[in-house]
């Protein structure tokens, strides 16, 4: 099933789990209709009486139907009714409390513009405009008048100013008249009393009331009383409106001279009170108007009623002439909690008939003598999904199949390539410990990157497949980052000479990150990590490749520190400069590439690799160039698989388009994230994060390292020299600076020629080396020679040698041919270690490679000793691998033994033979080790032969404890294990278990380097 889910993917995960699922309730339906109708035969007496008893139940429960559902359209129709009457109360009761509070609001508006200012800042005029505009605001007022208190000490003054008299209210029930042949003057004088209260402000639709007494009318007076003493608004019962001759109320609010405590006495309120504002309520108009506002106002009949006296209720709208006998009743609350009123509400007409219990009853009857019609579309359906089914499960074998194609096919690409890649790459490892120079050496070396590079692209592919599978794994071995990022630039070296970018990979202090904005890999970062150094070479060179081949010119930077760095510099302030950069190349800003990172909102990360022993370390790496960049509109897509920018992409530049969504699986699966930032035509930075264990166990050995982070050379010849770097651009010259120091040599920086022979006048220790760089040589040729002459007429004894760093030789012949004699030797960019130390040895005379070959002589020495004694048998039909694998164990010391088929190595694997290890190629055609297996064994199971070659050396075993046979006729062994392993160029994980379940005892995947056969055999010293 591995090899099936790395075919589909997820989708066809899916869709075989939904096949199933499918098929297995296709089953269990399938069991029951067998049972059902095939195990068991209905009469047709049966069926007439299932029939019958189906009609009569059928009839039963459509009566029960139509009872139920008349009574639910019962319920039905009383909710409707209450929702309908407690809308309306509710809006009416809305809208009566919206006027009041405006009602109240003016009584504020009155004492603070009135009473509270002298002169008085309204008159009657003011307020019939005011009352007029706002009239919206009050949707339930009919008008709203003001009446001042005056007392009788104060009448004879009042009517003098106003030039009225106060007059009497009168009542239509007292003087009834027609309602536009009203005239307040006729009224009469308002009797003698201790205090009165006129109206002297009124809106235009009541003006008739102005001058009117409020207190000399009944209802008005017990309004007024109650709502000083009370100071809330208080309503009057419903009554005939002077004029109008309508039924209505009024709302009366006080108003006060003084701001009152709310627990102010009735004798303090009375005291404080200066008038009375009062609102006009004609209850019929306005209940209409409300009504008219809904589009179900004639379905229901309204009544609203003032029900304070309960045995004499006051009708103040609508009519009791319905037909209809449901009424519900809704409470109405005018803030007034002396009145009492209510919201009586009923249908016009009578309930209809349940036209739906009726239809649906009786569609049950008809529905029940369809069932039997559908009980036969039933059996039918069934017998058609049946079929699906097995066309399902045809087209599922199919799918197995082709998956089960994809894994061979993927296993057999695999072989093919990696067996001819296993032969080159070890012969170019055989040819690494023969007598080379440092140049030599520096080629063979880039071909075994290239090599590996290819092996990389294959490992893509293969990766893809377990991404989707889910059964990517990583390593936990201990690895020197620094040597991968060597290793780097020299895989990267030749493409970047042919497109003329500088690729860069730089140690700097961490200090230092804070003013460059450029690469960097922090002295912080411990020497030794421990983690999987090939997925994350995998994800450096992905890419790094990437910006080689979108780069056309300007640079291409790595950064390496800790997690912590950026961290403490983040709110640092850097200045953004062009010659800051490696290149002097406008960059995009790599801060925003980790801008969206968790691991900076995150105290602690979790390493993917356990230990108790050693101590997780967060590495943040960023990947710098000055490339075309990604339009935006296609970086959303950027870690999609098979995707690329565009379609001319992969004919241009080419690739597969899975790199970059393979490195973000495998960042994740070290606990890291990856983010970008692209500029179109600017350039694109590159950073992700990984969890690794520090390789010093010992935080003070880790200490200790930190301090003394110099990488170890080689070039043990030129230590304690001296060196001079001649860059104005400090990032370039740090650059420099690195690769300097990797030999041991003490280097300073300088900015200029000029400042070369001050600093070279009395200097002690003496300068050994000068390096120029080619932009500082070839921007004034004139002082370039000058300064070659007045170097060599220094009175020193032995002059420093002059080296320029250069992008290309053709860019410096014609400035080494002005400088004459003397021209300075050329060290070819990107610096590398290994070159910058061969160009020195060659260039400096007395180091030389003599040195460098004794210490490989002593290395060749030490590993000839590793397997010394060893006799180890090689069984591969492949002649060149098979000289690969010998020759690599030769070099340890080990006494090899070929074979090339398995018959040959049955007859020396024999007991007693004198074998340590033997190696096997499971690819064989023919002979391979898995058909020796089972030759040895007679069997034809795997297993059962497996089993048979170690129960026959129990049995040898056995027979010796036992004294049966001796050990010195068996090699004087008591106990017969040859450590079987096995040689594949296949990297499918059904292939290792394959090979564990088959008895061998190890696993060495082409191609394999010579250590990783000197591990596999030291297991089982």
């Amino acid at each position: 099933m591995d090899a099936k889910t790395g075919l589909l993917g997820g989708n066809g995960k899916i869709s075989l789990n939904w096949c199933e699922k499918v098929s297995g309730k296709i089953c269990k339906i399938q069991h029951q209709y067998d049972q059902l109708f095939g195990s068991k035969r209905i009469s047709n007496a049966l069926w007439k009486k299932l029939l019958y008893t189906w009609v009569l139940g059928g009839t039963m429960v459509s009566l029960w139907i139509f009872w139920y559902m008349s009574s639910q359209a019962i319920e039905k129709r009383k909710e409707t009714l209450a929702s309908m009457c407690d809308e309306r109360a509710r809006m009416l009761q809305d809208q009566f409390n919206v006027s009041m509070n405006h009602v109240q609001a003016m009584s504020i508006l009155i004492s603070a513009f009135h009473h509270g200012k002298s002169p008085s800042a309204i008159d009657q005029r003011t307020f019939a405009r005011y009352t007029e505009r706002t009239a919206f605001e009050r949707p339930l007022t009919s008008g709203v008048a003001y009446a001042v208190r005056v007392l009788h000490s104060e009448r004879a003054e009042f009517e003098k100013q106003h030039g009225w008299p106060i007059r009497r209210m009168d009542t239509p029930e007292q003087n009834p008249v027609h309602k536009n042949d009203f005239n307040p003057e006729v009224l009469e004088p308002s009797p003698i009393q201790e205090e009165y209260a006129p109206v002297i402000f009124a809106q235009d639709t009541i003006s008739h009331v102005v001058s009117l007494d409020m207190l000399s009318g009944k209802e008005d007076r017990e309004n007024v009383l109650r709502a000083r003493a009370s100071g809330k608004g208080v309503l009057t019962a419903p009554f005939r409106l002077i004029k109008t001759n309508r039924l209505g109320v009024i709302l009366t609010f006080a108003v006060y001279k003084i701001d009152l405590p709310s627990n102010a006495t009735p004798d303090e309120r009375i005291q404080a009170t200066a008038g009375y504002i009062g609102g006009v309520f004609h209850i019929q108009s306005l209940v209409e108007k409300l009504l008219q506002q809904l589009a179900s106002k004639q379905t229901i009949v309204v009544n609203v009623l003032d029900t304070t006296n309960q045995s004499h209720p006051i009708s103040m709208y609508g009519s009791d002439e319905v037909d209809d006998a449901l009424e519900y009743v809704s409470i109405l609350n005018f803030g007034d909690p002396f009145r009492k009123h209510e919201m009586r509400c009923r249908f016009k007409q009578k309930p209809p008939w349940p036209w739906l219990a009726i239809t649906t009853s009786y569609g049950f009857l008809v529905i029940a003598m369809l069932m039997g019609h559908i009980f036969y579309a039933t059996v039918n359906r069934i017998a058609k999904v049946e079929d699906d089914y097995h066309k399902m499960m045809e087209l599922k074998k199919r799918a197995e199949a082709a998956d089960v194609a994809k894994s061979q096919f993927l296993a057999t690409v695999s072989h093919e390539i990696r067996t001819p890649m296993n032969g080159v790459l070890g012969m170019l490892h055989m040819l690494m410990h023969t007598d080379l120079d440092v140049t030599q050496q520096d080629y063979v070396r880039t071909a075994q990157a290239s090599g590996k590079a290819l092996v990389s692209l294959i490992n893509e592919v293969l990766d893809q497949s377990k991404i989707e599978s889910g059964k990517l794994e990583l390593e936990a071995v201990q690895f020197d980052l620094r040597a991968i990022l060597d290793d780097l630039l020299s895989l990267f070296s030749g493409k970047s000479q042919e497109k003329g970018v500088e690729v860069s990979n730089h140690l700097l202090e961490s200090d230092l990150y804070l003013t460059v904005i450029g690469v960097f890999i922090s002295d912080r970062v411990p020497e030794k990590l421990i983690g999987d150094p090939g997925r994350f070479r995998q994800i450096i060179t992905n890419l790094m490749g990437n910006s080689i081949k979108f780069t056309e010119k300007g640079h291409i930077i790595v950064t390496v520190h800790l997690a912590e760095e950026v961290m403490d510099s983040l709110d640092v302030e850097t200045e953004s400069s062009s010659k800051n950069t490696l290149s002097g190349l406008q960059v995009a800003e790599k801060r925003l590439s980790w801008a969206k990172f968790k691991t900076f909102s995150q105290e602690e990360r979790v390493c993917p690799y356990p230990s108790s022993t050693y101590h997780p370390i967060n590495v943040i790496v960023s990947v710098e160039d000055t490339g075309v960049g990604i339009p935006f509109e296609a970086q959303s897509r950027v870690f999609t698989p098979f995707m690329q920018v565009g379609p001319s992409i992969s004919r241009t530049h080419g690739g597969t388009g899975i790199g970059l969504s393979i490195s973000k699986c495998l960042v994740e699966l070290m606990n890291g994230e990856i983010g970008f930032v692209s500029i179109p035509n600017v350039g694109s930075t590159f950073t992700f994060t990984a969890v690794f264990n520090n390789g010093c166990p010992n935080l003070n050995e880790y200490a200790s390292q930190q301090m003394n982070s110099q990488p170890n050379s080689s070039n043990l010849e030129f230590e304690g020299m001296n060196a001079l770097v001649v860059d104005p651009r400090s990032v370039r010259a740090k650059v420099s600076k690195y690769h300097v120091q990797r030999l041991g040599i003490q280097v300073e920086i300088i900015s200029d020629l000029n400042q070369v022979l001050s600093s070279l006048k009395g200097r002690n220790p003496r300068i050994d080396m000068v390096l120029i760089e080619e932009e500082v040589w070839n921007n004034d040729s004139d002082m370039s020679v000058l300064f070659v002459d007045q170097l060599w007429r220094t009175d020193q004894k032995v002059r420093p040698k002059l080296f320029l760093l250069a992008k290309s030789i053709s860019s410096t012949r014609s400035n080494n041919v002005a400088s004459g004699a003397h021209s300075p030797a050329v060290i070819m960019k990107p610096l590398r270690a290994s070159m910058v130390g061969a160009t020195l040895q060659r260039t400096m005379g007395n180091v030389g490679s003599k040195g460098n070959c004794r210490n490989g002589e002593v290395s060749r020495l030490s590993l000839q000793h590793l397997l010394l004694g060893r006799k180890i048998l090689v069984v591969d039909d492949n002649k060149v691998n098979l000289k690969v694998a010998a020759g690599a164990l030769k070099r340890y010391g080990a006494e090899v033994v070929c074979a090339e088929s398995g018959k040959e190595a049955i007859s020396l694997l024999m007991p007693p033979h004198s074998f340590s290890a033997c190696f096997m190629d499971i690819q064989m055609p023919g002979n391979g080790w898995i058909q020796t297996v089972l030759a040895i064994g007679s069997k034809l199971s795997l297993f059962e032969a497996t089993k048979t070659i170690r129960d026959m050396e129990k049995s040898v075993n056995r027979k010796i404890q036992l004294g049966e046979v001796s050990a010195e006729a068996h090699g004087n062994v008591s106990n017969w294990h040859v450590p079987i392993l096995a040689m594949t160029a296949d990297v499918i994980h059904a292939t290792h278990e394959q090979c564990m379940k088959c008895g061998m005892d190890g696993y060495v995947s082409k191609p394999f380097e010579a250590e990783q056969l000197y591990r596999e055999v030291s297991r089982f010293s």
